[in-house]
């Protein structure tokens, strides 16, 4: 690859890299801080009245009834606190993570987390129900947990909207503990049904009579997975911008080049995760803008963006992950993880990308500093972004540097163009310290030396213990023309094919 002028400054230069419109941008005003509606601030110092409706908001017709999947208790002043099997009508859905809705229990109104609520005659509400969860997460869940044989749930399908699919754990002596997934066909009658000579009139009915029966599977259902945790409750509603006096700092979980991670509250209510960016980082304009279209970036394996601190020293609140970053996760935990834990995390954070690459976004710092882990073994994305805005001086691909050299591809340290191609040349480097279990690439090279020698065609040998696919896999994304290497979509259907033995379903023969 021929050298420009920009590789000549690697290594000596001071001057900041150009800035280069990579991602998209945004017209849209952030919303406005919380207020509190006329009445509430009465209803907080009298509890025992309900709240008032959401202004300009009447009750729909036609209004099915909900059934509380956990305990809430109440963090604002509009939210409506209840018991896991309280019973719910909803009066208004206009904000996603938020309902307005009325207890059949109490009759008092507020707000209601919608993650938290199924109806009430649906598979929403049943424990074994995960919803639409990809087929390896199903796979990670039974198998990184302590489950026995007959451990199951059911998941809808991500190719046939509106099927499902039973997906359990087996064990024998040759393959150990492994994973069936069954197809639950939809009947031209309306019912379901594994196999032909037996229809079901709903999926309650169906997981019923396996729990009794083994007839045509493995063995007989056991009992449901359990959930790792509860779903993570949504950020309160209509928050944005808010008030650094808002937060408090508990603890501090790290530092990195450009600020500290602190555990903390907001509003004395809601446990979040606190990076402070020290002043002159970037520009609080430029980061408000970019945040702002952060913020609609949601996906199971990228971390929440809650809200933002603008005036400097700039704050980002966002979810708190259990056990921090991968990379410190890697080297304490994670020393007694193998191959299926790394390949599961590999695959995780693939999905995530893959969400931004279908966004035409781009990380531009994939590694393992910046994806989080929570219970589980949960693996999200963070600081996507963040780097295209930071004004350092020293935030170059050069000797000393605080510019991640040995993440970045060969296109974006020499003429300075990252795509999401470059992000997909970092994830196989990540890839790396998965399997290393959290040591640094290029082991004994400087950044210097890296450049140069990745410029003459090198590339990382293998790592002891790291399978032949998955090094296959690192090569690919390690090609020299972007163009060759494979997209994030891509990468998700090859870890997909990893995880199994067979393709597809297992759709067993029905007994004779």
């Amino acid at each position: 690859m021929p050298l420009c002028g920009c590789f000549s400054q690697l290594f000596g230069g001071t001057s900041p890299p150009p800035k280069n419109a990579d991602s998209s941008s945004s017209n849209h005003a952030p919303n406005s801080a919380y207020t509190t509606q006329p009445g509430q601030a009465n209803w907080a110092n009298n509890p025992s009245q309900p709240p008032p409706p959401p202004i300009g908001r009447g009750t729909t017709k036609n209004q099915e009834t909900y059934i509380a999947l956990y305990d809430y208790e109440a963090r604002m002043p509009d939210d409506l606190q209840f018991k896991e099997g309280e019973r719910f009508t909803v009066i208004d859905k206009s904000q996603p993570d938020w309902w307005y809705a009325k207890s059949l229990n109490t009759n008092r109104e507020g707000y209601v987390p919608s993650n938290y609520v199924a109806l009430e005659d649906s598979p929403e509400k049943e424990g074994w129900f995960f919803g639409k969860i990809p087929r390896t997460e199903a796979e990670r869940r039974l198998l990184n947990m302590p489950n026995d044989q007959g451990t199951y749930l059911v998941r809808e399908s991500e190719k046939e909207p509106g099927s499902y699919a039973l997906t359990m754990l087996d064990f024998n002596a040759e393959r150990g503990k492994f994973v069936r997934h069954y197809k639950i066909k939809n009947n031209p009658s309306g019912g379901f049904g594994i196999f032909p000579q037996r229809d079901f009139a709903s999926l309650q009915e169906l997981i019923g009579y396996y729990t009794a029966h083994d007839e045509g599977l493995s063995c007989r259902l056991l009992r449901p997975c359990n959930l790792a945790e509860k779903p993570t409750l949504p950020f309160a509603k209509d928050v944005w911008e808010i008030a650094r006096d808002s937060l408090t700092f508990d603890k501090k979980l790290g530092a990195g080049a450009f600020g500290d991670v602190f555990k903390g509250m907001w509003n004395g209510t809601i446990e979040v995760a606190i990076k402070t960016l020290k002043p002159g980082t970037m520009s609080p304009e430029a980061f408000l803008e970019e945040a702002t279209i952060m913020k609609t970036l949601r996906h199971d394996n990228l971390v929440s963006l809650y809200a933002v601190v603008s005036d400097e020293p700039i704050c980002i609140v966002t979810e708190l992950m259990a056990h921090g970053s991968l990379l410190s996760y890697l080297r304490n935990e994670g020393q007694s993880t193998y191959y299926r834990d790394h390949l599961y995390m590999i695959i995780q954070i693939a999905c995530g990308m893959e969400y931004i690459e279908q966004r035409n976004f781009i990380h531009r710092d994939v590694r393992a500093a910046n994806v989080l882990v929570g219970v589980g073994q949960i693996c999200k994305v963070a600081d996507f972004g963040l780097s295209r805005l930071i004004e350092d001086d020293l935030y170059q691909a050069r000797e000393g540097a605080k510019f991640p050299v040995k993440w970045t591809a060969p296109e974006s340290f020499t003429y300075n163009r990252f795509t999401i191609k470059s992000d997909v040349w970092s994830f196989g480097v990540l890839m790396v310290e998965i399997v290393t279990k959290g040591k640094a690439p290029y082991p004994g090279m400087t950044n210097q030396e890296v450049v140069q020698q990745l410029q003459t065609g090198y590339r990382m040998p293998q790592p002891r213990g790291c399978h032949d696919e998955l090094y296959r896999i690192m090569q690919r994304c390690w090609q020299d023309k972007d163009t060759d290497r494979p997209s994030f979509a891509e990468l998700r259907n090859i870890f997909d094919g990893l995880t199994s033995g067979r393709q597809g379903y297992e759709d067993v023969p029905p007994p004779m």
